[in-house]
């Protein structure tokens, strides 16, 4: 009689475990759905993703004695999630423009340099933002959905440009700028002040972001740029590197550059802020459509005032030149991705290994130079990005007082006025 009791005792228990496991399976996996629709924009396709190729990968059917399996899973989908997810992506997006611009750097090298081609720059820049139109336009309606005109939608982007207007006339201004630098100071002036490109996207994010940098972080990038100021000593390391330009003026010339890089700052900026904080939110291939749309023009009005390269209209051009202007689209495409999925500063990290990647292998494929005081500066530059990067202080944004705020600050002393009486 004991052990009958005792056995009925066990499978009272026994069921009673059951059913609370049944009941804990639904609460758990709606656990896990939140986690991961809490995973933020951008987050949730991969997280998705991850989780259907776990489950594709252990064969969760829901037939019983597949707990273990499902833990796995689970375990794995989040390891999948934190490889595939924002910051990897940013990783993956800041590589790829640190080799195209080596590549493209590289390429010119040898197309002007070795080859001596004469086409038109303009004309290259031009392919390239019509390449960027056409691509940003077939991303844009495989992102449809079905049903949707793309003709319509286009034509809705197009409409809403303005700002990207504004965009396309700061990097035409930056063109012309350039060109009134180089025509009154030397290349090697010209390349000191370009370093300063570094600090005024860091000042601009400060102001116009209102974002607040560590003391860290300012000292690698001044770090960074003096690196790099070193690291391009066999431009400026020449004869008449203090001389201005025959009939040139250099208060004019370094003022033009002053002015470039000020502007280069706060176009980078100017871009981020519309992507990321502008109350009409549209996608980065739109914003690209947008910006290339508006460049086109710019460039064309260039190639018209310059009439054509040295061979004349659309002459000198070759397998070569239509290589950078591809590598030059993907570029631009890649500019836009690192700045949506990090920020410009990042951008400007990439750009600047950039630099030393494309002088080493300007130095073994084109016998360019590699001095000891380069190698020195090459550190620098590493070390400096290795500090910013790993500088765990976050980036904190101070947020504008609303209007409302504002309002209630001067009635607050109408409202004690009035709780007295």
């Amino acid at each position: 009689m004991r052990s009958r009791g005792r056995a009925s005792r066990d499978n009272i228990r026994t069921g009673t475990d059951t059913h609370m496991s049944q009941q804990q399976q639904p609460e758990q996996q709606m656990q896990l759905k939140t986690h991961n629709s809490d995973s933020g924009p951008g987050i949730a396709a991969d997280a998705a993703a991850a989780g259907a190729a776990s489950a594709h990968q252990n064969g969760n059917d829901g037939s019983p004695g597949q707990g273990k399996g499902r833990g796995g899973a689970g375990v794995s989908a989040q390891l999948i999630g934190m490889v595939t997810n924002f910051g990897g992506i940013r990783f993956m997006v800041l590589m790829i423009l640190c080799f195209q611009n080596s590549m493209f750097t590289v390429l010119r090298r040898y197309s002007l340099g070795v080859l001596k081609e004469d086409y038109s720059k303009h004309e290259c820049l031009l392919l390239a933002e019509a390449m960027k139109m056409v691509f940003s336009a077939v991303m844009i309606s495989r992102s449809l959905p079905r049903g949707d005109s793309a003709t319509s939608r286009l034509s809705y982007v197009a409409r809403k440009s303005s700002k990207m207007l504004f965009l396309a006339f700061m990097y035409g201004s930056m063109n012309i700028l350039s060109f009134v630098a180089l025509r009154n100071i030397g290349a090697g002036l010209f390349t000191i002040f370009a370093q300063l490109k570094i600090l005024t996207t860091a000042m601009m994010s400060a102001i116009v972001l209102r974002r607040t940098y560590s003391s860290a972080r300012w000292r690698a990038l001044v770090s960074l740029m003096l690196g790099v100021l070193l690291f391009s000593e066999p431009i400026w390391n020449t004869d008449n590197r203090g001389k201005n330009v025959d009939g040139g003026s250099t208060l004019l010339g370094c003022g033009a550059v002053l002015i470039e890089v000020s502007l280069s700052g706060f176009a980078s900026i100017y871009f981020e802020k519309v992507v990321k904080t502008d109350q009409e939110q549209m996608s980065i291939w739109e914003r690209n459509f947008q910006l290339a749309m508006w460049s086109f023009p710019i460039y064309l009005g260039f190639i018209l005032f310059e009439g054509g390269g040295k061979a004349g209209f659309l002459g000198g051009w070759s397998n070569t030149a239509l290589m950078l202007s591809v590598l030059g689209a993907a570029g631009g495409l890649l500019v836009a991705l690192s700045i949506k999925y990090g920020d410009s500063i990042l951008k400007t990290l990439a750009v600047t290994g950039a630099i030393l990647l494309s002088s080493l292998l300007d130095h073994y494929l084109l016998a360019g130079p590699l001095t000891p005081i380069m190698v020195i500066a090459g550190a620098q530059v590493v070390v400096a990005i290795c500090n910013y990067t790993f500088d765990l202080t976050p980036v904190e944004t101070k947020s504008a007082p609303s209007k409302a705020a504002a309002d209630n600050k001067e009635m607050s002393p109408l409202v004690k006025q009035d709780s007295r009486v």
